[in-house]
């Protein structure tokens, strides 16, 4: 059993392209999404046994989202129903070509913000766990927040879990200490959090956001990507933080907002070196060329979840091959709209063997 802990928001975006002054008063589209619940829903679809932990006020929009997640598979069981606090929303513009994407939080007082430690009960959440996954997101929201993903990391790893957690800096958020800067903070909290860490996962700019740590010749601004400058990055995060094992790097290269190529690297501390996904008839890291996003709001979450999968995994658990099944696993994600990565085994499996062509199968 895995658990997952960290918020689930409501997610409303415009059909298609279309800038919310152009499509209010209208339509938009409302789904269920948060780092964490992404995680836990991959690993559903997926065929893993998956349980999601967060804070949530009752009310007759939460019990949909609930029975959204059941349906998935998750187990749902431990989630901390509270009078006080409201469901968090975000709001997504998809972009096109050079313009961004952009996304509007509207998370201030939610349920998960407010909520202490000593509200949940993580011993039963831990029950029959092996493996627990969180990211930088919860504790940039609240000092409640941070207090309880700390509480719950410790007590993993007093039970001997493992434990994976995604840095995923957000500028926007990270305010809840007036007089301290975001990077300043989360470099604080992510340095308490991550000696309970055994897995350190990030994408191209986490490490130098959060730890401070820079890739050279990395640009991520200009799209420019030096994909092997990451072993060095692995390397000083272990050296930091001796109690991680594995680091794992997703590399986007933003060419426009629609044409990415996406790759990644699981760096193995016990033998110092870096496996790259994927890669040419050579060996040589070769990305994914990624064309026509149709969304790629929870790759970094869906390659978390498919490396998380991997490494627990008989058939693809060596490093090499746990990275090529967690990048198919993100690639694939974005053809697909939502947060949520609702994409099989079998489909992760051909694309990861080199099945890339997308044609139909009949």
């Amino acid at each position: 059993m895995y658990l997952t802990f960290g918020e689930i928001m409501m997610r409303v975006a415009p059909e298609g392209f279309l800038r919310f002054r152009q499509a209010l008063p209208g339509k938009v589209g409302v789904t269920f999404a948060g780092a964490e619940a992404n995680v836990a829903a991959a690993l559903a679809l997926l065929g893993e046994q998956a349980r999601y932990l967060t804070a949530l006020p009752d009310t007759p929009i939460v019990q949909a989202l609930l029975g959204n997640l059941r349906g998935l598979g998750v187990d749902t069981s431990c989630i901390l129903l509270r009078e006080d606090g409201r469901l968090g929303i975000y709001f997504l513009e998809t972009g096109a070509n050079q313009r961004s994407s952009n996304v509007i939080y509207d998370r201030s007082g939610s349920a998960v913000s407010l909520a202490g430690p000593e509200e949940y009960d993580f011993g039963r959440a831990l029950e029959g766990v092996h493996w627990v996954h969180t990211t930088g997101i919860t504790p940039s929201l609240s000092e409640n927040a941070y207090l309880s993903a700390l509480a719950l990391l410790r007590e993993a790893k007093a039970r001997g879990i493992a434990v994976s957690c995604d840095l995923n800096f957000r500028k926007k958020l990270w305010k809840w200490a007036p007089g301290t800067a975001p990077r300043e903070l989360a470099e604080r909290c992510m340095g308490e959090m991550l000696p309970h860490v055994d897995l350190v996962i990030g994408n191209e700019e986490d490490a130098a956001d959060v730890l401070g740590i820079r890739a050279e010749g990395t640009s991520v601004e200009e799209g420019r990507i030096s994909p092997y400058a990451y072993e060095a990055v692995a390397c000083r995060i272990a050296e930091r933080f001796p109690n991680v094992s594995l680091v794992a790097v997703t590399l986007r290269e933003s060419i426009s907002a629609t044409h990415n190529n996406w790759g990644g690297m699981l760096f193995d501390v016990a033998s110092d070196r870096g496996h790259f996904a994927p890669t040419d008839e050579h060996g040589g890291y070769a990305p994914y060329q990624i064309r026509s996003i149709v969304d790629r709001v929870g790759a970094g979450d869906s390659f978390a979840a498919g490396l998380i999968c991997a490494l627990n995994s008989e058939e693809h658990a060596a490093p090499e091959a746990a990275v090529r099944f967690a990048v198919a696993a993100s690639c694939l994600k974005h053809s697909i709209h939502g947060d949520f990565n609702y994409v099989t085994r079998g489909e992760v499996e051909r694309l990861a063997a080199g099945q890339a062509s997308g044609r139909v199968r009949r």
